[in-house]
């Protein structure tokens, strides 16, 4: 019940984002027209598709949403949408609700195996007499299905606003690290009631190719010709994949698409748009400045022509966390770059000691730290990018009280350091088991001893390489790792301390490693590992941090 309750109150912020209620509107004045159409697509599935029409003949600029969650609760934007001027167009995906077909998610919405819903459908308004410019929106699934419509090569679409989604169904939806997302894989087809087969079929290999090489829009980028916001947050579940898409539009993308892209990334979860992200509060948090954070504007822009000025803002606009408890703090403030990550950032690296110190300078002598990792008893998973697990910025002693977890520590900060851009750990390590995992997290230490984390990562020893080509290691040869931590901005304050945490587990928000080798899922036992990270000398595991220079 309480997993429920949390996809819920995401799902309903987020289509409450969608109808505009934050923006202050006025009551509607009539009731749009409507209409539902039963629309057939290439292979005679039917689709619900909710058409709303201002008054008059058009042709109108049309907004268009895909759901998995009911397009009766986007009720409030096919109202809205008429009152300006737009005709909204809101269908249930395959499967879905009132929809006919298979109820498996993304299955049909992009442009393999023959079957393309959103293209369909968007092909068919284009047809008729009332629909003019096209743009998209949705958050989530809604924001999936968008990216998926775009990597069509469609030029029906104009622009779209994408609030937090991910392009790779691989590396940001069901693999991270190439480590299965247990949480946010298993509770979300569940409770959304998607088929049982859903599961199945993501959870055939964890290697990355077929399907999941096929349903990769990175590799797709210069199909895209759409103008688009991407909306994501430090602590969101897609938190790099709407970097990483705004990236692809912006430098990969068509014509249409290509220098056309704003990025906004707030301290949110998923798609909880407030000042509080877990335990912290951060200041001015929830509304960006800028007018590109105004869909309606966006969409007057790029589907009405409206010379707002919309087009003019700062092609990124960022919230760089700070010291939650001092309002004198640097950082908990918005900023903006013409790029990302920001010019002025410069990558370093600190290094673990033997003592468990985490300094700019390199250790000279090897040293060396073991834990034993046990599955049958995994690290758990304290806050961080979650959906149905308490999400966001949480107080990490309890993990770091662990024999298996790893602690590196500055020395209080002589002066704020702030990082901004993506983060690394890299590793080497041993292990005398075939495979295990390395999970690392960059911490805020405050002056009174709470530790929260700011970004975090795993990665699958066989996948150290390569996640198209597993490679199992040999017992007690050290091997390089290289873990991914997602991005973030924050201004460790003077007096903190920035800590990195090392382990092997993070369950169930990642599927613990069994420790044996054999393919996924399909381990017939259970093992322990002895883990060892080495530091100093020519092996010296560190973090590389992109620090703001300027």
């Amino acid at each position: 019940m309480r997993l429920r309750w949390y996809l819920l109150v995401a799902c309903v912020i987020i289509a409450v984002a969608l109808a505009g209620a934050a923006t202050g509107r006025k009551a509607y004045q009539a009731q749009p027209r409507k209409q539902t159409v039963m629309l057939p697509m290439t292979d005679g599935v039917k689709l619900a598709t909710d058409v709303y029409l201002p008054e008059g003949k058009g042709p109108f600029p049309t907004l268009f949403v895909r759901t998995t969650y009911n397009k009766d609760g986007l009720a409030g934007l096919g109202a809205e949408g008429p009152q300006k001027g737009y005709a909204v167009v809101v269908q249930d995906t395959r499967g879905r609700f009132a929809s006919q077909g298979e109820n498996l998610p993304f299955e049909t919405d992009g442009w393999w195996g023959g079957k393309r819903d959103g293209l369909d459908t968007v092909e068919w308004m284009a047809q008729q007499s009332w629909c003019g410019k096209i743009g998209t929106l949705g958050g989530s699934a809604l924001g999936i299905t968008q990216l998926l419509l775009a990597g069509t090569g469609t030029k029906r679409v104009n622009a779209q606003v994408i609030h937090v989604g991910g392009p790779r169904a691989y590396g940001d939806i069901v693999f991270s690290g190439g480590v299965f997302r247990k949480s946010l894989v298993e509770d979300w087809l569940r409770i959304a009631l998607f088929s049982p087969d859903a599961l199945k079929r993501w959870t055939v290999t964890d290697i990355y190719g077929g399907i999941w090489r096929e349903r990769d829009l990175s590799l797709r980028y210069d199909r895209v010709n759409a103008a688009a916001v991407h909306v994501g947050g430090w602590y969101d579940i897609f938190a790099q994949g709407t970097i990483d898409a705004f990236l692809g539009y912006q430098k990969r993308g068509g014509p249409g698409a290509r220098g056309r892209q704003k990025l906004i990334m707030g301290p949110w979860t998923h798609g909880i748009f407030q000042d509080k992200a877990g335990d912290l509060t951060f200041r001015n948090g929830k509304t960006p400045p800028g007018k590109a954070r105004d869909q309606w504007a966006w969409f007057d822009h790029h589907l009405k022509g409206v010379n707002n000025g919309v087009d003019q803002d700062p092609a990124v606009t960022y919230y760089t966390m700070g010291d939650a408890s001092d309002p004198k703090a640097p950082g908990n403030e918005w900023r903006t770059s013409t790029t990302w990550p920001p010019a002025g950032t410069r990558p370093k690296a600190y290094y673990f000691g033997a003592d468990r110190s985490l300094g700019q300078r390199k250790p000279a002598s090897m040293g060396a730290l073991s834990y034993v990792y046990d599955p049958r008893n995994p690290c758990p998973t304290t806050g961080g990018p979650q959906l149905t697990i308490p999400a966001g910025a949480k107080d990490q002693r309890q993990v770091e009280s662990r024999s298996d977890v790893l602690v590196f520590s500055s020395e209080p900060l002589q002066r704020p350091v702030e990082v901004t851009g993506r983060v690394t750990v890299r590793l080497y390590a041993s292990s005398d088991a075939p495979d295990t995992d390395f999970a690392a997290k960059l911490c805020d230490v405050y002056p009174d001893g709470r530790s929260f984390n700011v970004c975090e990562g795993i990665l699958r020893a066989r996948f150290r390489k390569s996640f198209s080509k597993p490679e199992l290691m040999e017992a007690g040869k050290v091997y390089r790792f290289d873990v991914d931590l997602w991005s973030t901005s924050i201004a460790f304050n003077k007096g903190h301390r920035i800590r990195v945490l090392v382990t092997s587990s993070n369950a169930p928000g990642w599927d613990p490693n069994p420790n044996t080798g054999e393919p996924f899922r399909s381990s017939s036992r259970i093992r322990s590992a002895r883990n060892t990270i080495y530091v100093g000398g020519a092996r010296a595991s560190h973090v590389v941090l992109p620090v703001m220079t300027r």
